[in-house]
């Protein structure tokens, strides 16, 4: 059955080959919450499935469950009350071990079938992952659909593709022939085994568990490693809903589903220090802050790991053709999710004597008021604000806002909570924007993770450049975007930015914001500073989770001269 899903499925493992080696926009699982695309009642259905789960016990039939646990609360005011497995890890790592030698030894194209197998049904529970992404990290709807679905599955399938490139790279078997004498010459057979490294751990994050997941859960399976999802307790069920289909999947295969496993913990009482240091773990994947990345690279020493963390992502103003379309831009990208996107803007680095239009200088505080402008008309109207933001997912991101307010700075555009129609004890916040000047050091030249925005004067742009880059070199940053009418400035600032490696847009003004990342396209977080050591995806995210491993044998003249 794994066999013919994976010919079933092959069309779209070929496409996401090529897209990956093309570069160009391909997408194999369509992003419209459409009816006509999934079915008129996939939506209900969908919503329908999610509530099923409120307060019931998410049982997998995993070994070694210790306890319960339940520490989600939805930001939109929800109780969910759903209850997860903690695991015994003395229990469950064995068991995860054991499961993982017939997955080990199954052939590529059966693993691989399996994989894309998992993603085609996710993909049609699109919309019970959407709730399910919206009630956990605080997600709009569309862009819990999207993100937490369709996107992720794509960047999950990205994964896939880049494991079967890079492992049917060395072929499977070949004959080896030798002359090592006038008479004789010797003949091997050569056969070369994919080895996986051990079992994956997947640590999650709390704002987009799927689509930061998915990368390394898929990459670790296609390559014939067992994977343990550690989800972070804010955000399981998109994780677990993952885990469960992955689960039956697997037995349908006829493999043991603890190829898979669930791992939960609470904030009372954290597991994944301890998780990511056993003997067993090969591979460890994780998504979060820069003190626990940081300290799993420096900890996690058995094991190969992969870190997307966060960083400091600036916006360079040197001028621009069209002030509204720029501001507008920058003001969407502050908004979106309200700045719960480690791709967000933070810093926005204006000139003292202002931009370049092609109705004159705008002065910096002109400059910035059109940005501060362009924020207050997103947010005016409540229904837009609602989808764009979505809603606060930890209550400690609120809590860093009102300490922002008082490390220096002037507000020149105050957080404010936003009236939610649909989820009135929704937990929102509008974007804090600060004006300060470049030698307030101690307020912008740190992450602020969330709606929180730093307006820094500088010398010029020339300075702006050097610092943006000179911060992603000491703590790290995902992207940064830069507005110039002058292809001097912008070629200048992507060499500096792209050489501290940072993702770059130049004068976007349409409907793509840099806080975006395509699948098979963009490379998300580049490995080239502390805001992570590994690209989703590339092959060096796939290659180091396995090794090619010979076995090679003599064949007699006889069987050589029949060949």
């Amino acid at each position: 059955m794994a066999c013919d899903w994976f010919d079933e499925h092959r069309d779209t493992l070929d496409g996401a080959v090529t897209a990956s080696e093309s570069r160009k926009f391909w997408s194999a699982y369509p992003e419209v919450p459409s009816g006509r695309v999934y079915g008129e009642t996939a939506k209900d259905d969908g919503l329908a499935a999610w509530k099923s789960r409120l307060g019931t016990r998410f049982d997998l039939g995993q070994p070694g469950t210790a306890s319960w646990v339940s520490a989600e609360t939805s930001p939109y005011g929800i109780d969910m009350g759903v209850q997860y497995p903690r695991a015994d890890l003395d229990t469950l790592l064995p068991a995860v071990a054991s499961a993982s030698d017939a997955w080990r030894q199954a052939d590529i194209e059966t693993r691989v079938g399996v994989c894309l197998e998992i993603l085609h049904r996710l993909n049609r529970r699109s919309f019970e992952l959407a709730f399910s992404v919206m009630h956990t990290t605080g997600q709009g709807f569309m862009m819990a659909f999207q993100a937490g679905g369709p996107h992720a599955q794509d960047r999950g399938l990205e994964a896939v593709a880049y494991a079967w490139r890079e492992m049917t790279r060395c072929p499977q078997r070949a004959m080896w022939s030798k002359r090592v004498s006038k008479t004789e010459t010797v003949t091997l057979e050569k056969t070369w085994r994919v080895v996986p490294r051990g079992i994956a751990v997947n640590v999650g994050c709390s704002t987009f568990p799927t689509w930061n997941g998915y990368p390394g859960i898929f990459a670790s399976l296609a390559t014939g490693n067992a994977v343990v999802v550690k989800p972070h307790p804010g955000a399981v069920l998109p994780l677990a809903i993952t885990v469960e289909i992955a689960r039956d999947v697997l037995a349908e295969a006829g493999f043991d589903p603890n190829v898979v496993t669930l791992a939960c913990d609470d904030f009372d009482a954290p597991i994944a220090q301890d998780l990511v240091v056993r003997p067993e773990v090969g591979i460890v994947d994780f998504t979060g802050g820069n003190a626990f990345g940081d300290w799993v690279e420096a900890n996690a020493r058995q094991a190969r790991v992969y870190t997307e963390k966060a960083g400091v992502n600036a916006i360079i103003l040197d001028g621009t053709d069209d002030l509204r379309g720029t501001t507008g831009n920058i003001a969407f990208s502050l908004c979106l999710f309200s700045g719960q996107m480690c791709t967000t803007p933070q810093n926005i680095f204006i000139p003292a004597d202002g931009i370049d239009t092609p109705e004159g200088p705008v002065s910096f505080d002109d400059a910035a008021a059109a940005i501060v402008k362009a924020v207050d008309w997103f947010v005016s109207d409540p229904a837009r604000a609602a989808e764009v933001l979505g809603a606060i997912q930890s209550e400690a991101t609120r809590d860093r806002i009102a300490e922002a307010r008082t490390r220096g700075g002037t507000i020149v555009r105050d957080s404010t909570e936003i009236d939610n129609d649909r989820f009135p004890e929704a937990r929102t916040a509008t974007p804090l924007i600060m004006q300060v000047d470049v030698a307030d050091e101690a307020a912008w030249k740190r992450e602020a993770f969330g709606p929180i925005v730093y307006i820094v004067k500088t010398d010029n742009t020339a300075e702006s450049i050097s610092l943006a880059a000179d911060t992603a070199r000491a703590k790290g940053a995902l992207t940064a975007a830069v507005w110039s009418r002058s292809d001097e400035v912008l070629d200048r600032a992507a060499d500096a930015l792209t050489a501290a490696g940072v993702a770059t847009s130049c004068n976007l003004t349409g409907q793509i914001w840099v806080n975006q990342s395509a699948a098979f396209s963009d490379f998300h977080v580049s490995g080239a500073n502390p805001a992570g050591n590994a690209t989703l995806c590339d092959a060096a995210f796939v290659v180091d989770r396995f090794r090619f491993v010979a076995s090679r044998v003599p064949v007699p003249a006889a069987v050589e001269a029949a060949d």
